[in-house]
Formats: C-alpha cells, structure tokens, sequence
C-alpha cells in the first residue's frame, strides 16, 4: 500500500473496506454507477425547473437548489473514493481531508435547511393556499436560498475549524471510505476534543430545531388535507408532498442514526452501509422520489424532450455526458 510511511506525518488512512482487490474494484464500480445516475438525475432536475415556464414555482426553485446540494454532495467524496479503490491506496492528504469535511458538512447542514425551508413552502401552499403569492413572492425566494446557503457555509467553517485545531495522538485511521468527522475527532488526544463535542452538540440542538419546525409543519398539513371532502383533492395534495417527506425522512433518520451512535474502531457491516446510504444512495434517490408521483415534473421532462426545447435539453445532456465520460477516463487513465 502506496504512502503507508508518510500518513503518520502529513495524512490519512481510509482503512474501510478489505484488502480484497476484487472487491475493491466492485466497490470503484458500484460507486461510480450510483455516481453517475446521482449526476444525470439530479442534472435532469436543475435543467427542467430552469428551463420550463411552468415550473417557476417557489416549490420547484427550491427543488432546484436541492438538486444542486445533491449535486456537488455526491461529488465531495465518491471520486476520491472510486479514485483510492482503482489505484489500491487508502491514503488521503491533510490538504484533502480538510476540504472533504468543509464541503460536506457544509452541504449537508445548507442540505438539512432547505429541506426546512420545503415544509414551510408546503404548509402555506396547503394551509393559507388564499395567501400563499403573497407570502411566497417569487422576488423574495433568493433570500431564503442565500440563508441556506450561509447557514451551510457557516456550520462548514466551525466544523473543519474546530476539528482540525485539535492535537492527533493515535494512528491516523480512518474506518470510513471518506474523511468523517466523528472518526477523525477520534484520533484525537485526550480532552482536546471538547470543542468539537461542544460545536457538534449545538448543531445538534439545531437539527432537532429543523426537524420539530417540519414535524409541526406536517402536522398541520395532514389535518388540514384530511378536511379535504374531495378524495381527488387529497390525492393531489399527497402526491406533492410525500415525496418531500420521504426524502426529509431518508435524510435526517439515517444522519441522526450515523452521527449519534458511538464511534467504533472496527464498524459493522450496518454502520458501513448506513453511511454509504446516507452519503450516496440518498443524492441518487432524491431525483426519482421527487419525479415518481410527480406529474408536473413528468410532463415537464416529455415536453422538453417532444417540443421545441429540446435543442436546448440536448445540448445540456450532451455536456453532461462529455463530464461523464471524462471522469470514467480520467479513473480508468489512473487505474492503468
């Protein structure tokens, strides 16, 4: 293993997976199909509620901004992770890992509130439908998105703050195909780590501010739809909203499970799996769960695809295969 002797200077080991060269190259596959259809979907998604008239909703510019987070979220990890697999190196640089916990808390904290931001934009459009074009001003959607945004960047600069001030003692293992923040806290002297349980508490206290602010929205949502005499008007309502909840619920039940339980130096296979879930499978999901009972997003996607903004569809799908294909070349390029 390439590196071995100079990550107890300057680097990391991403010891999660065995030293099985076969399964290792299952693993880069795996990964890079998920990544891939992560791309494509949610690439889909931010090019028809740019493009179609019919979908400049304050919903669908949210949807949008997801897709965008799902974008760059996947990205943050899964390349290097195919990249250490092909090239049978578990190491990763101090430079790397910083950048790997800034992005990534980062975008799943500007994640998580947007998600939010989706609830109450459901909970208007449902409970107060009279007044929702006055209080859902398309004018006024960027400054939720910039809150969002900041809120993510923000919490990004405290974690990789705090957690990189700390002193590491112990060898520098990661048991994760990605710098985590909870294992690398663990490589922590002792007592030096105070700071980051402190932040991480805090952020903690806001998660659980985000998801009682969604409970309660959902609440009221589901009273108010059950008021609804017509089974067609229920339905409607349902099918623009489960998506979303599914999604919040994947999101945050598999983030709370992943971050509250106890570090292990040898995770099991579960903890491995709720990780790569959390981090991967969800950025994939999120565009098919929010197209399945969809019909807007459906009819959008034939029109742009049977009419005449079909040219412009193409010419984004075209740069999103050169992208594609790039990357496979440039991982294949590396493996060889």
């Amino acid at each position: 293993m390439i590196f071995r002797n100079e990550t107890t200077v300057s680097g990391f080991l991403l010891k999660w997976y065995s030293g099985n060269h076969e399964l290792q190259i299952l693993h880069a596959f795996l990964f890079l199909v998920m990544y891939l259809l992560a791309l494509t979907g949610n690439f889909i998604i931010i090019t028809i509620t740019t493009l179609n008239q019919h979908l400049e909703s304050p919903m669908y510019f949210f949807l949008k901004h997801l897709s965008l987070l799902d974008f760059f979220f996947i990205s943050v990890t899964v390349p290097q992770s195919i990249e250490n697999s092909l090239m049978d190196n578990d190491y990763i640089s101090y430079g790397q890992c910083i950048l790997q916990v800034f992005f990534f808390t980062s975008l799943a904290w500007a994640e998580v509130a947007i998600l939010t931001v989706m609830s109450y934009v459901h909970y208007v459009a449902i409970c107060f439908p009279l007044h929702y074009e006055v209080i859902m001003d398309p004018r006024n959607c960027k400054w939720p998105v910039i809150a969002v945004w900041l809120n993510g960047s923000i919490s990004g600069i405290l974690y990789t703050t705090v957690t990189f001030s700390i002193a590491f003692c112990k060898d520098k293992v990661i048991h994760q195909f990605f710098c985590d923040v909870p294992q690398v806290v663990k490589l922590s002297c002792s007592n030096d780590d105070l700071q980051v349980i402190e932040v991480a508490a805090f952020m903690t206290v806001v998660t659980f501010a985000y998801l009682i602010s969604i409970g309660l929205s959902y609440i009221h949502i589901f009273s108010t739809v059950l008021r609804i005499p017509s089974a067609e008007g229920r339905s409607k309502v349902f099918s623009t909203c489960l998506p979303h909840l599914v999604v919040v619920s994947f999101f945050l039940s598999t983030g709370v499970c992943a971050y509250l339980k106890p570090t292990s130096d040898n995770p099991s296979a579960f903890d491995l799996m709720l990780c790569i879930f959390y981090k991967v499978i969800l950025s994939t999901l999120n565009p098919i769960i929010y197209s399945l009972r969809n019909e807007a997003m459906k009819q959008a996607l034939r029109n742009l695809l049977l009419g005449g903004e079909f040219i412009d569809l193409k010419k984004c799908v075209v740069l999103l295969v050169a992208v594609q294909l790039y990357t496979c070349k440039f991982l294949i390029l590396e493996f060889l």
